[in-house]
């Protein structure tokens, strides 16, 4: 019926009774029979629904792969990394926020969905200077009692041995990091029926992938040749049978030799500037043996290492994350299960030969088809459409600054002894301190830490301040000069270098001044007369360590690219609505641009919900 509102406006003229006219005869003429109307519509047939959340949620880490690389060598990729580009969603623009571009800080940023100011874990180490006399460098993963909490919660690492599990002395666990991960909030806000797993060739990254509990948490101890775990985790039967089973030492002897024609690779075969890898001194170049110390005659330390910067690790992480699958059945339960897997040996590689080199390259050509593998695994063993995988990245790289420097830059290393030995001969030409007295207890990163007590008086003493900053100034290669009650304040409107620094900040942990190297200038731990340690580093606030590509794909997800600007903390937070999970504090922001409608239609309302809360 039409309403009388309608009727009596169009029938203000002729034209409008005519044309009402009209619209009546044609509605009563298709309009069905009345028993027609009130007979009830067919059921829909039913069809089998997709699971509500992904039965599986997979991270993969690639350390150091600046964002850059996908589109550098995409062309040469057919397996994983191809089929990440091609079926996932690519974001184009992804980045870091903060200065300390370095491996704990980026897995636990990726794993919390926040920033080292809320997380706390502000570098791979840093000065414990909470115990007076008693102070030391400490890793961010490293057990130590300083309360009696910390000791009634005491940490022992055990090893997978050839025969049996074995205690070892000290222990790593996620004891510092100081908010949950979203694989600890899976675990505890879901029915009980989740797994986690994480595997890594470093305890920092396998240990901040999955956070403070998880089934089964392993890396690999390059000194004994043996995988790890620590007794905050427990072992697992199936790890250690396999790792028994199949010993890296089967690897002595490999060589590892180009994948691809020589004229594929972009750049010149030996890398300017270039350190390789501990045991590799005399093959700078192209094949790279894996036979230890050159008088060696079986595995040593030095041949671990050189496994580590090989892509046999990646092959055999890959394994193990298959083995995991199939041995905790990930997938197949009601509950959402977790897969961590941090791949390591980029950076090593990275770290040696630098990103414009033969051997990156190779490495990534290697790792796609390993993903390759790996997710035709999960789509035999889970599902295609029921697990989704995010591959992103902890940091990325300075270029090499010999390799600058040849192409022009104005590049070059800024080296940490001669910044202890400037700052302290500023401070005793005030007068403010005295020879030979320890000024400076640390170095670490960009971080300066003085001796207990000496900050608190520079502080209050305006011209030894201004004389140790000028001094610091001065030095080749550095930018800028920061204090940290000027980071601690955490201003909004601030240069990029200056919210980069004050985002890393963590009062307690971080040090006391900072310094912001130039553009294409790095830290070095030796000094300039001593020899060269390693060929490139990272851990500043500029983009080529910042950017990093993160790619999607899987349950939930619309593919293509995307060229919002985003940061790798809004990973957990985009998880964590596909799973209906809640993260406490966190930094980043719901992924909502890249989920499929239904999937983006809760997560708004779920984002509704706890608003009007």
């Amino acid at each position: 019926m039409i309403p009388s509102r309608f009727l009596f406006k169009g029938m203000r003229s002729h034209r409008g009774m005519m044309a009402w006219a009209f619209f009546l005869a044609v509605s009563i003429a298709f309009a069905p029979p009345i028993a027609a109307q009130a007979s009830p519509r067919p059921a829909a047939p039913k069809t089998s629904e997709a699971p509500a959340s992904p039965k599986l949620v997979v991270v993969l880490v690639v350390d150091q792969m600046r964002g850059d690389y996908v589109d550098k060598f995409l062309g040469q990729w057919t397996g994983g990394l191809k089929r990440l580009v091609k079926e996932g969603a690519w974001f184009r623009d992804a980045a870091y926020p903060y200065a300390p571009t370095e491996t704990c800080v980026g897995h636990a940023t990726i794993a919390t969905g926040a920033f080292p100011s809320t997380h706390g874990i502000i570098a791979n180490e840093w000065w414990n200077r909470t115990a007076p006399g008693k102070e030391k460098n400490k890793r961010c993963t490293e057990w130590y009692a300083l309360t009696p909490e910390d000791q009634a919660h005491k940490v022992t690492n055990i090893l997978y041995s050839e025969k049996e599990d074995q205690q070892l002395e000290g222990g790593d666990s996620a004891w510092r990091l100081q908010v949950p991960s979203f694989a600890d909030e899976l675990l505890f806000q879901g029915s009980g029926d989740s797994r986690s797993v994480t595997f890594s060739l470093k305890a920092r990254a396998a240990i901040m992938l999955a956070g403070h509990r998880s089934n089964a948490v392993t890396w690999f101890d390059d000194m004994r040749g043996a995988w790890e775990t620590s007794s905050d985790y427990g072992t697992k039967s199936f790890i250690g049978s396999y790792v028994r089973a199949h010993p890296v030492s089967l690897a002595y002897g490999k060589t590892w030799s180009p994948t691809l024609n020589d004229s594929e690779y972009l750049y010149p075969r030996q890398a300017t500037g270039a350190v390789p890898p501990k045991g590799w001194e005399a093959s700078l170049a192209f094949p790279h043996p894996l036979r230890g110390r050159a008088a060696g005659t079986g595995p040593d330390d030095a041949f671990y290492s050189q496994w580590e910067a090989s892509p046999y690790a990646d092959a055999y992480l890959t394994k193990l994350a298959e083995t995991a699958v199939d041995e905790m059945e990930l997938g197949k339960r009601s509950g959402t299960d977790y897969l961590g897997v941090a791949y390591s040996t980029l950076d090593h590689v990275g770290h040696a030969f630098g990103p414009r080199s033969w051997e990156v390259q190779d490495i990534l050509v290697r790792l796609d088809q390993d993903l390759g593998e790996l997710f035709s695994h999960l789509d035999s063993k889970v599902g295609r459409q029921n697990y989704i995988v995010v591959l992103t990245a902890d940091h990325g790289v300075v270029p090499i600054p010999e390799d600058s420097k040849a192409a022009g830059e104005d590049a070059g290393w800024v080296y940490r002894p001669e910044v202890k030995e400037v700052a302290t001969r500023a401070l005793v030409s005030t007068g403010f301190a005295k020879e030979g007295e320890e000024i400076i207890a640390a170095i670490n990163g960009n971080d300066i830490y003085f001796a207990a007590g000496f900050y608190d008086r520079l502080k209050l003493n305006t011209e030894a301040m201004q004389a140790v900053i000028h001094a610091l100034k001065e030095i080749p290669g550095v930018a800028e000069v920061y204090g940290a009650e000027e980071l601690a304040s955490h201003p909004g409107s601030l240069s990029p270098t200056f919210r980069a620094e004050s985002t890393g900040y963590f009062a307690g942990r971080s040090g006391d001044l900072f310094l912001v190297p130039k553009a294409y200038w790095a830290f070095a731990s030796w000094r300039k007369k001593d020899v060269k340690l390693t060929g490139t580093v990272h851990g500043t606030p500029y983009y080529y360590d910042q950017h990093v590509p993160v790619l999607l794909m899987g349950f939930g997800i619309q593919p293509g690219q995307y060229f919002e600007p985003i940061t790798p903390a809004d990973i957990a937070p985009t998880f964590a609505a596909l799973c209906g999970i809640t993260l406490a504090p966190r930094d980043g922001h719901v992924l909502s641009e890249v989920l499929l409608k239904p999937f983006a239609a809760q997560s708004f309302r779920a984002a509704r919900r706890k608003l009007h809360q």
